[in-house]
């Protein structure tokens, strides 16, 4: 098992995406922290988060993979859950090696309709979070001389979409970051790379394509593969930024999209 005996933090673990990266990672071998908010409200959405207990399913499957996982309840828009979060990684299972910035909201709506608790909302979560979790991981890093750092960001952070501008704004900035970070850590031996997942079947996903008719149709008619992705697709993908194979990459937006930039 390509990660036996790392560990890995995954934040938005507990559903959709991030419960199939944590998945791929325990498949891999990895001990793994899973995070996530515990919380189903947020007056900005028009969805419902996931809950507490999707996160403590979502432990018990990788669990039952053979490897070590635990639940932390944090939010990371707020510097002191996140660094809550990477002690209480390293108490409980003894060190940071990877660190999956997952967590990630979507609020739609035209730009001159669209609420300022919305844009602030959206860019404190998909854009913040990742800075403030990467900051209080990266001194354990540091430590080892080696990790991994892991971003989400989306198609949406290579190409702007109508009715969607905080969260392209957001993951737009995920890219960048990625970069940026990619080129301060790179000397200190920790790679630092980003997916870019495409249409992708998630509850999250579902929720929004109840709002617009034949969504699913249109979206599979623009991609070569004809089908939306799965999560457990970005999860592969991860465990291989993750893992001694893909030793060479660095400050990489990898698409996940079954060929949307082909197009």
């Amino acid at each position: 098992m390509e990660l036996k005996g790392k560990t890995a933090i995954v934040t938005g673990a507990a559903r959709g995406i991030g419960r199939g990266i944590a998945l791929k990672l325990a498949h891999a071998g990895a001990n793994l922290a899973l995070v996530d908010l515990g919380n189903p409200a947020d007056s900005a959405l028009t969805y419902n988060l996931a809950a507490q207990t999707d996160l403590l399913r979502a432990v018990e499957e990788a669990n039952a993979l053979g490897v070590k996982a635990v639940p932390i309840l944090a939010d990371v828009t707020r510097s002191a859950d996140c660094e809550r979060m990477a002690a209480e990684t390293v108490r409980q299972l003894g060190s940071i090696d990877v660190l999956v910035n997952n967590a990630g909201i979507i609020a739609v709506g035209l730009v001159a309709d669209f609420s300022e608790e919305q844009w602030d909302r959206v860019m404190a979560v998909n854009a913040k979070g990742p800075f403030l979790c990467s900051k209080a991981c990266i001194p354990h890093m540091l430590r080892k001389k080696e990790g991994a750092i892991i971003n989400t960001a989306s198609i949406a952070g290579k190409t702007g979409r109508a009715g969607a501008s905080a969260y392209c704004a957001s993951k737009f900035a995920v890219v960048a970051f990625t970069q940026a970070l990619a080129e301060e850590l790179g000397p200190s031996n920790i790679r630092v790379n980003a997916v870019c997942p495409g249409p992708i079947r998630t509850p999250m996903l579902s929720r929004l394509m109840q709002f617009t008719r034949d969504a699913e149709q249109r979206m599979v008619r623009s991609e070569p593969l004809k089908r939306l992705g799965e999560p457990e697709e970005v999860g592969e993908t991860v465990a291989w930024l993750c893992s001694d194979r893909a030793s060479y990459v660095t400050g990489l937006p990898m698409p996940v999209d079954g060929g949307f930039f082909a197009q």
